[in-house]
């Protein structure tokens, strides 16, 4: 659905993008993460058909953006970080609007225009004004009209920005619900906790240089290789015994001893270590908490931005 090669804007001797490459199918929902700048919102309007690349090359469901744009614009929804409304236009007259510069036919232009307010659960504001909604009310209308015309591909750029708790959870759920659609999505962002459980794919972006993009479990496992096990004896006295006992076990690689707790380095990621617990209780050791160390892409975004990206 999308697919870019070697993808790159220069402005004079600054890269804005360098070489970046993506792969999407049908259905991917792509978090795009990176900080202010980082070329996030270039790539995007590359794709779109809305900027020219120094060099390079995209297509969208097939299509050369070189050769063939007003076709990728028939199969696009943009949304910017920022839009405009009308001041004096409702919020179904808005979408109206848009509809007929889609060129929906008059006939069918009202019911498509209600089903999209209901898709963005937006009905109840159907004939408020447009300026009198709130940003996360607005970031949604957008979301209706980018959907007006059925595209396949959906670029949204930084749709969590600015928005509430509530807002964000609501938009995340509704981004879930397009990719279940079968669209492919890529969603920018600098909040990166917030694309953890929404995006099957993850590129990371810093500097123009896409730096990493995988999936998200494999994009953590690159930062953390081994899974990591804490385990907090129920008796404190017992730490040591605890300690020892897991230390001779096959899959442990090591295991140390902090604030009360243990940190057990497993040799393989997905080995199944049900039975370390096993083993402490069968020594009569009580346990109090058994999880694995959780790892973010927060943290996953530090580890490979760390120097990365500051020269071309």
């Amino acid at each position: 659905m999308i697919k870019t090669s070697q993808l790159t804007k220069k402005y004079d001797d600054m890269y804005a993008i360098h070489d970046i490459d993506l792969d999407l199918g049908k259905g991917d929902l792509f978090g795009f993460i990176g900080p202010n700048g980082a070329g996030k919102t270039t790539t995007m309007r590359i794709i779109a058909t809305l900027l020219t690349p120094t060099y390079g090359e995209a297509y969208v469901c097939g299509h050369s953006i070189y050769t063939h744009p007003k076709e990728i614009r028939r199969l696009v929804g943009y949304m910017p970080d920022f839009f405009g409304v009308y001041d004096d236009m409702t919020v179904i007259e808005y979408l109206e609007f848009f509809a007929a510069a889609y060129r929906i036919v008059p006939q069918a232009r009202r019911k498509r225009c209600d089903e999209m307010l209901e898709v963005v659960d937006l009905e109840f504001k159907r004939d408020a004004y447009a300026n009198t909604l709130s940003r996360g009310q607005t970031q949604r209308l957008g979301l209706a009209r980018v959907l007006l015309h059925d595209p396949a591909v959906l670029l949204l750029d930084e749709p969590l920005s600015g928005l509430d708790p509530r807002a964000r959870i609501e938009m995340r759920a509704l981004m879930r619900r397009l990719g279940s659609m079968g669209k492919t999505i890529i969603v920018s962002s600098h909040i990166l906790p917030e694309l953890a459980d929404v995006c099957n794919k993850v590129g990371i972006i810093d500097s123009g240089v896409l730096i990493a993009n995988d999936d998200v479990t494999s994009i953590i496992r690159q930062v953390r290789p081994n899974m990591v096990i804490l385990v907090e004896p129920a008796n404190p006295s017992r730490m040591d015994e605890a300690a020892r006992l897991l230390s001779n076990d096959a899959m442990v690689q090591t295991v140390d001893v902090s604030s009360g707790t243990l940190r057990i380095m497993l040799k393989e990621y997905d080995a199944d270590y049900s039975s370390l617990s096993t083993l402490l209780v069968n020594n009569g050791i009580a346990i109090r908490k058994f999880s694995e160390e959780e790892i973010n892409l927060e943290s996953a975004f530090m580890a490979f931005t760390k120097g990365a990206g500051a020269k071309i």
